[in-house]
């Protein structure tokens, strides 16, 4: 519940501190006096939206801050801790400030948080009924959450959404499957024309190179067999006729084996021209060993060569640049063309996913529309009970539950509150079968049957009682005050007859001196709260007739309350 509230240059209000107590808590004050301005200060610190209105006129900035015992909320205590917050005894600070640009600027516990975040934080913390609700209660959207929230259907609404969003999912999948079918068929056809033109040539990897070498090889072959005789010959050559490499080398190694026999210091030597002469043997045999293999083949041969270079190129402009990257497309090919090919398959495996998404979301539909059906006859028959108390004796609530034909995100089913106003009248829809005063008491009657089942520990109602007076209104302070029992209720009211069901009275004073308006809150008891409720029913606080009204007023709440 809300322990203090703090307001700095908010509206006509320069600086006010409210301590609110527990059980029902009534705000007064003239027409114009800024009372709504409470309201707007915990709206701001809930997350509403702020106007650059706002701040007071001359002021940099308006700041609005309260304090929560959230002893009793422990999901507003879930989210405060993920926010990082500072939660001291149980108490949670909440603060919101509003500069004159209409930037705001929000702390939970001492840590900025973005104003988002205090809008999911309020709504486990406080419920706010303003005039402007009495039309949101006429919404068809706003009826079914009504019947949702009362039939605890959480958990449930999350199941389906799950599954309308996968269903939602599953039809755009099969969709796009569907709309793409030709533009795949094109594709497969084109990959088959593809992979049978690389498969006609049949590339190997590193192919290109080595026929690049062969070719090079043929092209210059009657020079290389030259050059290779030659080399051969000068390394040995074996008619004696010529001195060769290894022959001189080795008439050197003798030489200067001789001499090392007789200075040791050419032994060195004399092993570099024995290793030397080993590497002329095998460069000779080597030599003799390619001459042997060299590739004869003629002209013939090198055009082969060149034709089948030529293409693997064709093939590397086409799906290169290099035959790897060839290789890599008929790899890759293959395996989109057996996916592409398995279309039958994909389009059988994605209308079973959509169709098991269907069934699931079909179930969970009925199941919405079943626990809705039971809550609206239960919520509206209660309901009705309380309009009876509030001055519509003949007054029947209904809820209407009928299918939508298509899915939404909340389900298949359009809830709509009808309200028979006299005996034998076919009900209406609230907003053509209610007025406004009517409406306010409807909103009371189904707070009162919902507050046993919700479990945010405070509401707060704006003038909600507009437009009812005498015995109707007598039944508001009743039934606000039952509230109470059940939450902290804080109810800003021009009817003095509400009023006097209050357990704490704040009174919004005006104060001008001609140029600036100024407002302030107190707590009004004793004499001056029966001045207070006297000026609220005759417009004079020392009215004797007035005050005397008002003290009746107070003795019968009180004798109500102690029931």
């Amino acid at each position: 519940m809300i322990t203090h509230l703090h307001i700095t240059d908010l509206g006509v209000i320069a600086g006010a501190n409210v301590e609110f107590s527990p059980g029902f808590t009534a705000v007064t004050g003239e027409t114009g006096a800024g009372k709504t301005m409470v309201i707007t200060a915990l709206g701001l610190v809930l997350g509403e939206r702020a106007e650059q209105s706002a701040v007071r006129a001359g002021a940099q900035r308006a700041i609005a801050e309260a304090v929560f015992d959230v002893s009793g909320a422990p999901e507003a205590k879930h989210t405060a801790r993920d926010l990082d917050a500072e939660i001291d005894d149980d108490e949670l600070i909440v603060s919101r400030r509003v500069n004159q640009d209409g930037r705001s600027r929000a702390t939970v516990g001492g840590r900025a948080v973005p104003i988002g975040a205090l809008g999911e934080l309020g709504h486990q913390l406080v419920a706010i009924h303003g005039q402007n609700d009495q039309i949101r209660l006429a919404s068809a959207q706003a009826q079914c959450e009504l019947i949702d929230n009362y039939a605890g259907n959480a958990e449930l609404l999350a199941r389906y959404r799950n599954a309308f969003d996968r269903r939602r999912a599953a039809q755009a999948k099969l969709r796009d499957f569907d709309e793409g079918r030709q533009e795949r068929l094109a594709r497969a056809e084109q990959l088959r024309s593809d992979l049978e033109a690389i498969a006609r040539v049949s590339p190997v990897s590193g192919e290109d190179a080595e026929l690049e070498q062969r070719i090079t090889r043929l092209s210059h072959a009657e020079a290389i067999r030259e050059a290779v005789a030659l080399a051969a010959t000068a390394l040995a050559d074996g008619t004696g006729e010529i001195p060769d490499a290894i022959g001189l080398v080795e008439t050197a190694r003798k030489s200067t084996e001789q001499a090392a026999s007789m200075d040791s210091t050419l032994d060195a030597v004399a092993t570099a021209l024995r290793d030397a002469r080993y590497a002329l043997e095998e460069a000779s045999s080597e030599l003799t060993r390619y001459a042997d293999d060299f590739d004869s083949a003629g002209p013939e041969a090198l055009a082969q060569a060149q034709d089948r270079l030529a293409e693997l190129r064709r093939l590397c402009r086409a799906y290169g640049p290099t035959l790897d990257d060839v290789l890599a497309f008929d790899t890759a090919g293959i395996a989109e063309l057996t996916e592409l090919e398995a279309d039958d398959d994909t389009g059988a495996r994605l209308r079973a996913i959509l169709e098991q998404a269907e069934t699931e979301l079909a179930a969970l539909a009925a199941q919405l529309t079943q626990t809705r059906t039971a809550a609206a006859q239960e919520l509206t028959q209660r309901a009705t009970a309380e309009l009876a108390a509030l001055a519509m004796p003949h007054a029947v609530l209904h809820a209407e539950v009928s299918p939508l034909g298509e899915y939404s995100a909340t389900g298949r089913d359009r809830v709509e509150f009808l309200l028979s106003s006299q005996p034998g009248q076919q009900p209406r829809s609230l907003l053509k079968g209610a007025s406004g005063g009517e409406l306010s008491r409807i909103m009371l009657a189904i707070e009162v049957v919902v507050a046993a089942k919700d479990s945010v520990p405070t509401y707060i109602f704006d003038e909600v009682d507009a437009g009812i007076g005498g015995a109707a209104a007598i039944e508001v302070g009743k039934r606000l005050a039952r509230l109470a029992r059940h939450a902290q209720v804080i109810v800003v009211t021009h009817l003095a007859q509400v009023a006097s069901f209050a357990h704490q009275h704040l009174v919004v004073h005006k104060d001008s001196d001609g140029q600036y308006t100024e407002s302030s809150v107190r707590v009004v008891a004793g004499a001056q709260r029966d001045r207070e409720l006297a000026r609220m029913l005759s417009g004079l606080d020392t009215s004797p007739t007035a005050l005397a009204h008002a003290r009746e007023l107070l003795e019968m709440a009180r004798a109500i309350n102690a029931e």
